[in-house]
């Protein structure tokens, strides 16, 4: 191995940091702090590799400072999540170095590193130690210590992975909720299997997941997020979005202030990001070809798009005048082929597919209730982690959105129970309908994807773990561990047990667990519905 990088090297270095990176994504996904398999760490810094990989493959260049520039500008188009955000800063950072850097060696990539931990903080409002920044800070400080004396690459890049590696299994002890997980830092292990396969590159050794039968997701880049607008109140014609590369070396930050304040004399919606290598452009308004000219004094446009927004709205309009909107209807957001089918049984309009490790989008969401067609919609987001979306949602629709938080699937089917499309009085359909949601508790039981020790329980991966706010029994006898997860109930206080249960259990399966609750609760009501959820065994109503 040379002592000084080429450019193909590099271009080799980071294709192969994004193949291990997807090579284990599902396993950064796995290190979520609570046990249950619906992380979205490894998923984020995925995206945005891919993005950041696909652009350096669509504009290839000769030298190593246009490659740097390159991957800088796709990593900030494709920026996913908080992880994915900090990833694109650290490759932004090592960026600002390496294109101006003579020479490509050890000491000039330990102060690209170095300079990307400072992005990376920078970009953070309040940094957290025991996270990805830590990793990066510690092992990249380590790295212009060691880089005059470590002059082969494949030399230093097994120091700063051994030391990198070091900080990572540390996390735990920087931040205690990591401790209490049992678990590393995501983003921090995401960023090793990333500098990883930078160096199995370069050492010639083939890239091989972690763990064997995890399987990398596919996944898609995405440039700009659906833009949603609200068409009936349109002050500002068209919705203008492009990017600013290649800026004028006499423009400064001050420069990029001034456009974004010009652009909010002539719109609204304005979002200016990025700084003297790239800059992300968007905004509503009248003029876009002043937007554009103010622009182009910055530098050059790429992937300019331009949307009049009253003929969305003309046409939307159109397709809608002979539709006659109903009084109410009801909406859910579920996933399983079961629950779908029975929430259509229970008066829901329309269901859209989604929950557990796949959350909604808020154009999602709105999309949902605007085939609703109503005057008044109710939804029932049933998980905590999309009830802030539908709430969201209010702003973009043009109807009377009431969201039902129901946090898990059980409640949001008897809140649906209680809505009556004709009841007139909103309020008492609406309190109804929480009451109802309110009076369900919900035990979710499914397996633990790795060993730690929460709640009091020492868990081992593959153990099956039933949850209610915390973990309250486990084991690897299904029918026991819900058993014993009964059995922490009042038995006095319970009138009905519904099993919903998922695509790994059977019918026969369900009925011979429900045979043996009807025999421990004789005077309970027991009932088995196919659920078809992903990951979980059983939803378990409780009323």
């Amino acid at each position: 191995m040379s002592n000084i990088l080429e450019n193909a090297q590099l271009v080799a270095m980071f294709k192969g940091a994004h193949q291990n990176l997807m090579l284990n994504q599902e396993l950064v996904d796995s290190l979520n702090v609570f046990p249950v398999p619906d992380g979205d760490t490894g998923t984020n810094m995925g995206l945005t590799m891919s993005a950041t990989v696909k652009e350096m493959e669509t504009n290839p260049s000769e030298t190593i400072a246009e490659t740097m520039k390159t991957l800088a500008k796709g990593a900030l188009k494709g920026a996913r999540g908080n992880s994915g955000v900090i990833l694109s800063q650290i490759i932004k950072g090592m960026s600002e170095v390496l294109e101006n850097a003579k020479l490509y060696n050890t000491k000039n990539f330990a102060k690209a590193l170095n300079n990307g931990s400072i992005k990376a903080y920078d970009a953070v409002t309040h940094p957290k130690e025991g996270t990805i920044l830590t990793v990066i800070r510690i092992m990249s400080e380590y790295a212009v210590r060691i880089a005059s004396r470590t002059t082969d690459f494949i030399n230093f890049f097994e120091k700063i992975i051994a030391k990198g590696n070091e900080v990572l299994k540390d996390t735990p002890n920087m931040l205690p909720i990591l401790k209490k997980a049992g678990v590393v830092d995501s983003g921090g292990q995401g960023l090793m299997f990333i500098i990883i396969g930078m160096y199995n590159t370069l050492a010639g050794i083939e890239m091989k997941p972690v763990q064997e039968d995890k399987k990398p997701k596919s996944v898609e880049t995405v440039v700009f997020e659906t833009d949603v607008h609200d068409l009936e109140h349109i002050k500002y014609t068209y919705c203008t979005e492009f990017f600013v590369l290649n800026i004028k070396k006499q423009a400064t930050l001050a420069d990029i202030d001034k456009f974004r304040d010009q652009l909010m004399e002539i719109g609204d919606c304005v979002l200016v990001i990025g700084d003297l290598d790239l800059v992300k452009v968007h905004v509503h308004t009248n003029n876009p070809d002043k937007a554009l000219a103010f622009a182009l004094k910055l530098g050059e446009l790429d992937m300019p798009k331009i949307e009049n927004m009253r003929e969305q709205h003309r046409k939307l309009v159109e397709k809608e005048s002979n539709k006659e909107k109903k009084e109410t209807a009801l909406v859910a957001i579920c996933s399983g082929d079961g629950f779908i089918a029975l929430f259509k049984e229970l008066n829901a309009s329309n269901v859209l597919e989604g929950g557990q490790t796949m959350n909604p989008s808020v154009d999602d969401i709105v999309k949902l209730v605007h085939n609703a067609n109503a005057k008044n919609v109710f939804i029932l987001p049933n998980n905590k982690n999309i009830v802030l979306a539908c709430e969201q949602a209010k702003e973009l629709v043009d109807c009377n959105l009431v969201t039902i938080a129901t946090v898990n699937v059980p409640q949001g089917i008897a809140a649906a129970m209680n809505f009556d499309s004709e009841n007139k009085d909103l309020e008492m359909l609406k309190d109804a309908m929480e009451s109802a949601a309110k009076s369900i508790s919900c035990i979710e039981v499914t397996h633990a994807v790795r060993d730690t020790e929460i709640d009091g329980f020492e868990l081992h991966n593959g153990d099956i773990i039933a949850i209610e706010k915390g973990i309250i029994s486990k084991g690897q006898d299904l029918n026991q561990v819900v058993i014993e997860a009964l059995a922490t109930k009042n038995a006095m206080d319970m009138c009905v047990i519904t099993l919903y249960y998922g695509k790994d259990v059977t019918e026969e399966q369900g009925e011979e667990l429900q045979a043996k609750l009807i025999d421990i609760y004789p005077d309970c009501d027991v009932n088995l519905l196919c659920g078809g959820q992903m990951h979980y065994y059983y939803f378990i109503s409780v009323e």
